[in-house]
């Protein structure tokens, strides 16, 4: 395949947009994505009064989870070629108001079923979230403000994780968590009524597509090594991050011995740290061109961090404030991260690659419980650090084999 037919995306961003344009097409696409995120949590959130409502063990919890991640996975590698097919804005509102059902439906439930449908119709909703964010502001937003778009990306899907924290915590504590799940269900219901009304500003161009042109058809992509270095990377580096979301707080409790409270704040603290190294990335990215050095850096002093707190020889305030920081560093990483990601990208493919490359997402997410539940079940608490830490360090690896396959041909400057 000739890789000098492959470009950044269907259709190229404007050379010039006003800032006010921008920022509104940055901010809409930001609050879909905060939905996203807001959906990770929908259940999880409750799982403690589903113990106490129904009965579920843990295990049959965890599989809840498991159904919306491995529905999320597949539907986010197929919804990627729904974009590049139909538009992104389409797919987008699609999206909304399936996980508003399944908001409704969770209102509703009765039993382990109900949830399981839950589980599946959250991670369907959830699946096209990527493919349809990212072809939109690559085809909408000025490139020069394409790194602070990403930064702004990454923040609102941690602001997504934070608000459906406060949300669900704030109602259920009010009311109960049906009202809870009706009330989630009416807020994405007047999002995607704020979404609708402002339809002209998240149209996206369908490329063209000639049938001699290898490069832009079908499944073409796929044969493209540099796609599956892209899917490795975000499924290593995805695998560390459930690790901390996972179990830091059980972490923190078992080495050093801190309340349950303290060590639910130091999570906190990471995810807000993470958000404000994004806010510092946007600014790395428009600068400095070699995206995929600035990540394997990025990612190589997280991994060392994630081994300090595996030491131990900080002590426990010194280690939460270590593991705080290891947030910020991947944070930095990560509009330099989805730049790395646009410039392997074909020609007319951008929903496809973002699909199938953030689907790695879903499988770290799915895979990084179960390996390293196995670490905490046998008390291998400072393992379980330094097997993040080593998990972080090969995607620093996946990071510069992004970097060595992708060159300035691929028609980004």
């Amino acid at each position: 395949m000739n890789i000098a037919t492959l470009d950044s995306s269907a259709v190229a961003p404007p050379n010039a947009t006003s800032l006010k344009q921008d920022a509104s097409i940055i901010g809409l696409v930001g609050l879909a994505h905060a939905s996203s995120h807001f959906s990770h949590l929908l259940l999880p959130l409750m799982f403690p009064l589903f113990i106490k409502e129904f009965g579920f063990s843990y295990s049959e919890l965890g599989l809840l989870m498991s159904v919306f991640f491995v529905v999320s996975g597949v539907g986010q590698a197929s919804g990627g070629f729904l974009v590049d097919r139909m538009g992104a804005r389409p797919v987008m509102f699609a999206a909304l108001a399936t996980i508003m059902l399944a908001c409704v439906v969770a209102s509703f439930a009765t039993g382990y079923t109900s949830l399981v449908l839950v589980a599946a119709l959250a991670g369907l909703g959830n699946s096209p979230f990527h493919p349809i964010d990212f072809t939109i502001m690559n085809q909408r937003v000025s490139p020069a403000r394409l790194g602070y778009a990403f930064s702004v990306h990454g923040i609102t899907g941690n602001l997504g994780w934070a608000a459906a924290t406060v949300f669900f915590a704030t109602v259920s504590s009010l009311y109960n968590w049906r009202i809870a799940y009706l009330g989630a269900a009416g807020m994405y219901g007047a999002i995607l009524l704020l979404l609708v009304l402002n339809r002209g500003k998240l149209s996206t161009v369908v490329a063209e597509r000639k049938p001699d042109d290898k490069a832009e058809h079908g499944l073409a992509f796929m044969k493209l090594p540099v796609v599956w270095w892209c899917f490795g990377f975000f499924l290593l580096s995805t695998m560390t991050l459930a690790v901390v979301q996972s179990f830091s707080v059980s972490l923190l409790k078992a080495l050093y011995g801190v309340s349950f409270e303290v060590a639910t704040m130091t999570l906190t603290a990471y995810m807000l740290c993470g958000a404000a190294g994004m806010l510092v990335g946007g600014f790395v990215a428009a600068r400095i061109s070699n995206s995929d050095k600035v990540v394997a850096i990025c990612m190589a002093v997280g991994a060392g961090f994630l081994a300090l707190c595996g030491t131990g020889i900080f002590g426990a305030t010194g280690t939460m404030a270590v593991l705080a920081a290891t947030g910020f560093a991947v944070g930095i990483g990560g509009p330099s991260r989805d730049m790395m990601i646009k410039k392997a990208t074909p020609k007319g493919a951008t929903g496809r690659v973002y699909g199938m490359v953030y689907s790695g997402l879903d499988v770290g997410f799915a895979i990084a419980p179960v390996l390293f539940g196995v670490f905490m079940d046998r008390g291998w608490y400072k393992l379980t650090f330094f097997g993040a830490a080593l998990v972080m360090l090969l995607s620093v690896g996946a990071a510069l084999g992004v970097g060595l396959r992708t060159t300035p041909r691929f028609g980004v400057a």
